[in-house]
This record gives C-alpha cells, sequence and structure tokens, in this order.
C-alpha cells in the first residue's frame, strides 16, 4: 500500500490538532508528514504517531514533494497558498470558505457526493461545520422525499472559532464564579451564560454570512439549485460539538416511521431517539464522535410535507477534520 506524503497547514489550531488525530487513527497511509504554522510557532512541535515533530514555517517551497495539503489555517492563508500548493503538484484540501463556491472546485461531504471529487482540478473544498451536520440528516431524507425548503436554528459551540474561543469561553466561566469582569476578546459580548445570535459576519440582507451558507452549500453539495434556506445561527456556550433544530419541507408526505426506518440506515448518523427515556442528541454525547446523531423526528406541524429533527455532531471532527481526511481516503 502507498504511503502518502501529507503537509498538515495549521497544525497548531483547533482543527490542525484534530486532523493529526484523525490522520493517525484512520491509520491513514502516510510516508511522511509536515506539520506547517506560521512564524510565531516556529520551534514548536506536535505529536504524532508517538513522534514529535517540528513544526515547519510556511513558505512557497512547503510543498514540494507533498501529495495531500490540508489547509485549516484561516481564509488568508488558504487564498494565497492553496493556489501554490496545487502549482507543486500537492492535492489541497481546503478547509476554509475561499474556495467552496467556486463552479470548478468540489464540495464534498463524502457520504453525500464522493462522485464530485472526480472531478478536481487539484482542490477540493471542505464544507462549512454546520451545513455538514445538518445535511448528513436532510440528505438520506431528500433521497426519499425530496426536500424543498428548510428553517432552523444553529446552537454552535465555540470550537467554531478556534482554540482561543475555548480558552476564552473557560476564563469567562472561571471569572463568573469569582465575581470578577468576564472579558471578551474573540465575540463582541461574553458568550459564558450567554447566547449570541451572531456567527460570522452581517450581511445586506440581514442575514451572516454562516447564515448564508448554509443554503449556498447545500445547493452545491445536494445538486439541488432550488433548495431554500433559512438559518439564524447562534453560539452558545458550549466547548465543542454543533446542534441544529431543523423544520424541513419536503415533496412528499413523510411519515414518521419511514423516515426514523431513514434516518436509521443513513451512513455517518446515529438515531437517538426515544424522548420519553431522555435520548435526543446533545452536544456532550457527540463530542469527540466521528457519527452525527438525529433526534427529536417528529411531524412539522406547521409544514404541508413537514418534517421537525435535531441533530448534533462535532464540530471539529464531522465538521471539520474528519470529513477532510474522508475526502483524502477518497483520493
Amino acid at each position: 500500500m502507498k504511503g502518502y506524503h501529507i503537509a498538515v497547514v495549521g497544525a497548531t489550531g483547533a482543527v490542525g490538532a484534530e486532523l493529526l488525530g484523525v490522520i493517525e487513527r484512520r491509520n491513514f497511509s502516510v510516508a511522511s508528514l509536515r506539520a506547517i504554522g506560521s512564524a510565531r510557532s516556529s520551534g514548536k512541535s506536535v505529536r504524532f504517531h508517538n513522534d514529535s515533530i517540528l513544526l515547519e514555517e510556511l513558505t512557497d517551497r512547503s510543498f514540494d514533494k507533498i501529495d495531500v495539503a490540508f489547509f485549516s489555517a484561516g481564509g488568508e492563508i488558504s487564498r494565497k497558498y492553496v493556489p501554490i500548493a496545487c502549482q507543486a503538484d500537492a492535492i489541497a484540501i481546503d478547509n476554509s470558505s475561499v474556495f467552496r463556491m467556486e463552479p470548478h472546485v468540489p464540495l464534498v461531504i463524502p457520504e453525500i457526493n464522493a462522485e464530485d471529487v472526480r472531478g478536481h482540478r487539484g482542490l477540493i473544498a471542505n464544507p462549512n461545520c454546520t451545513a455538514a451536520i445538518a445535511l448528513m440528516a436532510i440528505y438520506p431524507l431528500h433521497r426519499v422525499f425530496s426536500v424543498r425548503r428548510v428553517f432552523g436554528a444553529s446552537y454552535q459551540a465555540v470550537s467554531g472559532s478556534g482554540a482561543r474561543a475555548i480558552n476564552e469561553l473557560r476564563q469567562q466561566v472561571e471569572d463568573a464564579s469569582q465575581n470578577r469582569e468576564m472579558r471578551s476578546q474573540i465575540y463582541p459580548h461574553p458568550i459564558a451564560f450567554n447566547v449570541l445570535p451572531h456567527v460570522d459576519s452581517f450581511l445586506e440582507n440581514g442575514y451572516t454570512k454562516e447564515e448564508m451558507k448554509f443554503q449556498n452549500e447545500g445547493r452545491k453539495i445536494m445538486h439541488l439549485p432550488e433548495f431554500r434556506a433559512s438559518l439564524t445561527c447562534v453560539r452558545v456556550p458550549v466547548y465543542r460539538a454543533h446542534s441544529v433544530a431543523v423544520s424541513a419541507e419536503f415533496e412528499r408526505p413523510v411519515p414518521v416511521e419511514q423516515a426514523r426506518e431513514v434516518l436509521a440506515k443513513a451512513p455517518g448518523i446515529e438515531l437517538v431517539d426515544e424522548p420519553q427515556s431522555n435520548r435526543y442528541p446533545m452536544p456532550l454525547s457527540v463530542a469527540e464522535k466521528d457519527n452525527c446523531q438525529v433526534g427529536r423526528v417528529r411531524v412539522d406541524c406547521a409544514f404541508e410535507n413537514g418534517l421537525s429533527f435535531w441533530v448534533s455532531g462535532d464540530q471539529l471532527l464531522k465538521g471539520a477534520a474528519l470529513n477532510a481526511v474522508q475526502i483524502a481516503e477518497l483520493l
């Protein structure tokens, strides 16, 4: 079995650290691994298969003799260095939003549109974390009942803003318990003991970028140009794992028992739906787990052919690192 020469850009960040863990855990065939960080990270090291790998500074030569380059260092870095990686004949798998909506760039969730990988020209985009987690439940239902539109609200963990946001929540919880003033740097307001209806920047139409990603990326991933989605994205004081409350309208009537059967068989998602026994998906149950969970499945009382359900998934795994490694496995 061939070993691949791998580069991870942003290896010390929240997603980069998960990437290293997922590559190791899934026994992805690695001949060599290059951990790449910013200038301020140089001299640090990361753990991989019990080895300590010294971090290299990102340069134009970082991708020489690399087969697959994972990018998780933000949009600016991706915009500049993904083309350089592609010129060096590496295949780039990019976690930022920069290239997702480019027509020639496949945007892939392997359980949904694995075939799209075939059309890549050296770059494959990893989808938005909230969209990825919700579509894991929406798509299997769509295949049977044909989804038309979705209304929803997301409950997004601070891990979506990286390691510094996780530390900020920790610090604010500690400050509040000591009656000290809570300081905010990552978010415009304290996130501890609070919820912020504000994820990403606001657009002219009153939605945020994050909210519009759900509709735009959903259309591309499901090959469904007519798909419509209205989401309110909310940041909640949870360390990791996002949840989404979904109300979906379909072309055909959706019997609840049939919907449950479809979800129970779908890859990458588990049906956890016994509300009488207090069993339903929660961030604490899916944190550090590969599979997403879906529950609270019921007929939507406001739609003609409607179904309501609740999905939770680990934002750093299916929402980012795991999905990226699954794409590499497809390649």
